[in-house]
């Protein structure tokens, strides 16, 4: 892991045409269910979500979503994480900073997300800092799928194999005093 200086700041509407490109990029495609720009300006523009870029060595390296920031439950789900570079920790420092404002910031008692069944590399980065999963939504979400790439198997009359398509959503989650637990451990930053 290199070491970097990540940072969160609050997307700007000029911030959009770097957002939206950074999610329709090759390697973020099949991970995430990409929006359009409208839906990206609402989440800019609604008071129970945030919006973040995020800054590495002052240059954008990608987008954050945070949803539920007002949820009466003080139930907060981290929507989205995109970002351009990859293999350098930069992930594992974002969700670490946004842990931190999830608790100490935005009140939360449970930060949650879900994840694509076939992002083992998020799930495995997910829950070493700490989540849970709760559960598993099979199939219910379509799949960016490369030809070749997912395994499935021809049927009878050469068509592919209908799960293929389609991707599990596992479901997880950090509380409040799990969280406690990890910065009285010393694995989060107080």
């Amino acid at each position: 892991m290199l070491e970097h200086r990540v940072t969160l700041r609050p997307t700007m509407l000029s911030d959009l045409d770097f957002v939206v490109g950074v999610e329709q990029d090759a390697g973020n495609r099949p991970f995430i269910t990409p929006w359009e720009r409208t839906q990206h300006e609402g989440a800019v523009r609604f008071p129970d979500a945030r919006h973040f870029i995020v800054e590495l060595d002052a240059g954008r390296a990608g987008f954050v979503i945070l949803q539920g920031c007002r949820n009466p439950n003080r139930s907060v789900e981290l929507k989205r994480i995109v970002l351009g570079p990859k293999g350098q920790g930069v992930g594992r420092l974002c969700v670490r900073l946004l842990k931190k404002m999830a608790f100490t910031q935005l009140g939360a008692h449970r930060f949650w997300l879900d994840v694509k069944g076939r992002n083992t590399r998020a799930q495995s980065l997910y829950r070493s800092e700490g989540y849970v999963e709760e559960g598993r939504l099979r199939e219910c979400v379509r799949a960016e799928v490369l030809p070749g790439a997912d395994g499935a198997q021809s049927g009878k009359n050469g068509d592919r194999d209908e799960r293929a398509g389609f991707d599990d959503l596992i479901v997880m989650s950090l509380l409040k005093r799990e969280y406690e637990a990890r910065v009285a451990q010393g694995l989060e930053a107080a």
